[in-house]
């Protein structure tokens, strides 16, 4: 079973492919293709920063030391004790 493994291996290594690439995409559909994804990637970013803002104002989750800064500004001035 190796060997012949080994065989067909050697067999298909000898013959270059003449295309590796059988479907090439033009540069304008990579670009398209391209902005899609950022748009995507954005969108999916956009939106959980919509819901953790929405869970922070409901009180449903733990602010971070920069939101508790945003939203009380007030924990971190030492001059009112």
């Amino acid at each position: 079973m190796g060997a012949e493994a080994e065989n067909h291996q050697q067999k298909l290594g000898s013959v270059p492919n003449p295309n590796p690439n059988p479907n090439p995409i033009s540069e304008a559909q990579f670009l398209a293709w391209k902005r899609r994804k950022v748009a995507d990637a954005s969108a999916k970013k956009d939106e959980a920063t919509r819901k953790r803002a929405e869970d922070i104002a409901a009180g449903l989750v733990q602010m971070n030391g920069r939101e508790l800064f945003v939203h009380e500004p007030w924990v971190f001035d030492n001059n009112l004790y």
